[in-house]
């Protein structure tokens, strides 16, 4: 592990995603990206939210190490469709049952965001309601070959190229990319992590 000091940075990412990085710049966070080791495996019988919430917890307990370090952020994103949870999708098989699930239908994604500050943890979810258009197997063909799906929860990048087959959204567009603003920005007032170039007391007023 990296040495993480308190005077170069605010907060650690436990993520290498370049979605939740531009989403920390677009805060105003100083931060540093360090990625853990963490197995991602969906436990049996456990539910989406359950699956999240231990995920985003997991992450931020990998690096979390004592209360002089800088708090660690862990997030973590599924999609729930007819009550079976979509992770990333590990070959073009399972890329393409989930991209026919969702066809045509509505599903919610998942993202949670956790904090830990080396002595107390949190963490916040957020629900999203999607709905898909149809979509054709030349499309499921097409869209696989362009390499987006293959570390995207469910197999797609609304930010991407696969915004293509969204109809309508209900909720939180950052929590589809990977990491809600409001929830996150909420976690940072709770833990004292300053962004938008502020000191934290201006938002503990």
């Amino acid at each position: 592990m990296p040495h993480l000091s308190s005077s170069d940075f605010d907060l650690v990412l436990a993520s290498s995603s370049p979605r939740r990085m531009e989403i920390l710049n677009q805060l105003g966070v100083r931060y540093q990206a360090v990625s853990p080791m963490i197995d991602e495996s969906l436990r049996y019988g456990e539910s989406g939210e359950e699956y999240v919430r231990r995920l985003a917890l997991d992450k931020a307990s990998a690096l979390a190490m004592h209360e002089l370090s800088p708090p660690i952020l862990g997030a973590d994103t599924a999609i729930v469709c007819r009550g079976e949870v979509f992770g990333k999708p590990q070959d073009f098989e399972q890329f393409k049952e989930m991209l026919e699930a969702l066809s045509g239908s509505k599903h919610v994604v998942l993202s949670a965001v956790a904090v830990n500050n080396g002595k107390s943890s949190s963490v916040l979810v957020c629900e999203t309601s999607v709905s898909f258009r149809e979509i054709t197997n030349q499309e499921i063909n097409y869209y696989w070959r362009t390499g987006e799906p293959r570390d995207k929860a469910g197999g797609y990048a609304i930010q991407g190229k696969g915004a293509i087959f969204i109809k309508h959204i209900s909720g939180s567009y950052s929590g589809v990319v990977g990491l809600p603003i409001f929830e996150t920005s909420q976690l940072m007032k709770n833990f004292n992590i300053p962004f938008m170039g502020l000191k934290t007391e201006i938002y503990n007023d």
